[in-house]
């Protein structure tokens, strides 16, 4: 009896060693199917350095001149003059417009976006177009179409196979096709240069009645703008960008070229009229760039970003990180550290940075979004494993208070980047006195895996107002959390308004039992480093 028992227990170890290693194999075989394009040109090119005697060149010159050294700045937080300020830059572009997205949705707003970067190439001026490849399934047709005008040019980074489903190279290229460019830049003339939290689509620019988002860009003109197009040019010309015709394998026909054309044409017209376009044109933002009646911020400012090759190399290459270029702001904080980030998972190394900070006499303040207003569970479940440690620490914890409907949170399903979370800005203030505003979460994904891009600028005036917005919103629109000890044991509570009435809460607010226990079971898995 135990020697069969011994032949049973030394029989499963070889058996399981031999299924894992058949699995090994056929991922490897399977992996080794999913190929790229080899072997083609890819014409390097960079921004035009001289462009003082464009428009906006012109515009800008005795500003530039009169502050110099410093540049300027206006905040972008409304959806509709954040669109209404790249639509004035295409249009009034004279020899280049540069655009760096992590999400270029195929809706209203990317289709009238990509309407006018076409009118603009139409008129001389050259369109180097970027796209990571997260949600282009199914439009190679289309990019390949922009990229055959003779003044677009569209490059796809860091592309899923063609030959392969992508579902699977999740699965088979994990740690490849994981890891995204998530910068979003547009750069016009070289002359000004709009970044920060939005991606091209109809939620960030409040084109859907149904979405809101509260997002963050900045307008910048001056000195900085020249590094943010280095930023581009680094990306453009490197070798995880694939020239959108090369990537699909072989040119459209003038045909095709022509139906696509028509249809973009078919639908601008068709929306002329509409209630949108018509509060594009009429917005006061957009007419005062035009007319160079904008009141700048100016100040000193530095840009971080990661560099393309974080994708291709190891998580510890911290050579290629934003992180240690922007850690000295946050290590040299000595009163206040507002932070707004969609979203949130300070880890344990984050957990005790913060604490340290508090330790020091630094008011820490964080806003982040709540259950219910984020449909990315799995983050927030990343998140809820150090809330009680940051109360405890004496961090003040905010999540923004919105209820979303089931609807809502099903037509956004599994989009990360465009969640139905009401807070989708990434903006951290230093002592009232510096400002980050950018594409960086504080999370895993955006430090580890992907690429991101931002702007620190030194202005007192830029940093108190984004202190009073955090004040303004953590009154009116979101839930306090409090770690309250009573018998024993710690209770999590949500303070908030409702309906101009004082409301706490003893569960995730607006929450179901069920929705707060896959969360719950979603908070055990190992999984962090991609949240």
């Amino acid at each position: 009896m135990k020697r069969r028992c011994k032949k049973k227990i030394s029989f499963m170890p070889k058996f399981s060693n031999f299924i894992v290693f058949n699995i090994l194999i056929m991922f490897v075989f399977i992996n080794g199917c999913a190929t790229l394009p080899r072997g083609f040109e890819r014409t390097a090119s960079y921004a035009y350095p001289n462009t003082e005697n464009t428009v906006f060149g012109k515009m800008f010159a005795d500003d530039i001149k009169k502050y110099s050294g410093k540049s300027g700045f206006v905040l972008l937080a409304s959806g509709l003059d954040a669109f209404a300020s790249r639509i004035v830059l295409a249009n009034c572009a004279q020899r280049s417009i540069d655009a760096q997205y992590y999400l270029y949705h195929d809706d209203f707003i990317g289709r009238i976006f990509t309407y006018h970067l076409l009118k603009a190439a139409d008129r001389g001026v050259r369109i180097r177009l970027l796209v990571d490849d997260i949600n282009l399934a199914g439009r190679d047709l289309g990019a390949a179409a922009l990229d055959s005008h003779p003044n677009m040019q569209v490059r796809i980074f860091n592309p899923f196979s063609r030959n392969m489903g992508r579902a699977i190279q999740f699965v088979t290229r994990l740690g490849q096709v994981t890891r995204r460019m998530h910068n979003k830049t547009f750069i016009a003339d070289n002359q000004a240069a709009i970044l920060g939290g939005r991606n091209i689509g109809n939620e960030y620019f409040e084109a859907d009645p149904n979405i809101s988002f509260a997002d963050l860009d900045v307008l910048s003109i001056g000195p900085v703008v020249s590094k943010v197009s280095s930023s581009f040019d680094l990306y453009w010309n490197s070798e995880l960008a694939y020239p959108a015709v090369v990537l699909r394998g072989k040119k459209p026909t003038p045909g095709q070229i022509q139906k696509n054309r028509q249809e973009l044409t078919d639908f601008a017209n068709k929306h002329a009229g509409s209630s949108y376009m018509q509060a594009l044109e009429d917005s006061d933002l957009g007419k005062r760039i035009r007319n160079n009646q904008l009141n700048y911020s100016w100040g000193e400012a530095k840009i971080v970003y990661d560099q393309p090759e974080k994708i291709l190399q190891s998580y510890d290459k911290t050579e290629y990180h934003l992180s240690p270029h922007l850690r000295p702001y946050f290590e040299a904080v000595k009163k206040e550290l507002v932070i707004f980030s969609a979203y949130f998972v300070p880890g344990k190394r984050g957990t005790a940075f913060f604490r340290k900070l508090c330790e020091r006499g630094v008011r820490v303040r964080i806003l982040t979004n709540s259950l219910a207003s984020n449909d990315v569970g799995i983050v927030h479940a990343g998140y809820t494993r150090y809330r009680k440690s940051l109360l405890r620490a004496g961090v003040e914890l905010y999540e923004m208070n919105m209820k979303l409907t089931r609807q809502e949170r099903k037509a956004k399903k599994g989009k990360r980047s465009s969640s139905k979370a009401s807070l989708h800005a990434k903006s951290f203030v230093f002592d009232r006195k510096k400002v980050f505003i950018g594409s960086l979460n504080l999370d895993p994904r955006a430090f580890i895996q992907n690429t991101e891009i931002g702007v620190v600028i030194s202005e007192d005036g830029l940093a108190k107002f984004m202190s009073k917005e955090f004040d303004r919103i953590i009154k009116q629109s979101a839930f306090r959390l409090e770690l309250k000890k009573k018998n024993g044991s710690e209770q999590l509570l949500w303070h908030g308004l409702e309906n101009n009435r004082k409301v706490v809460y003893k569960n995730e607010p607006h929450t179901s039992f069920w929705r707060r226990l896959g969360i719950g079971l979603m908070s055990i898995l190992p999984i962090e480093s991609h949240l």
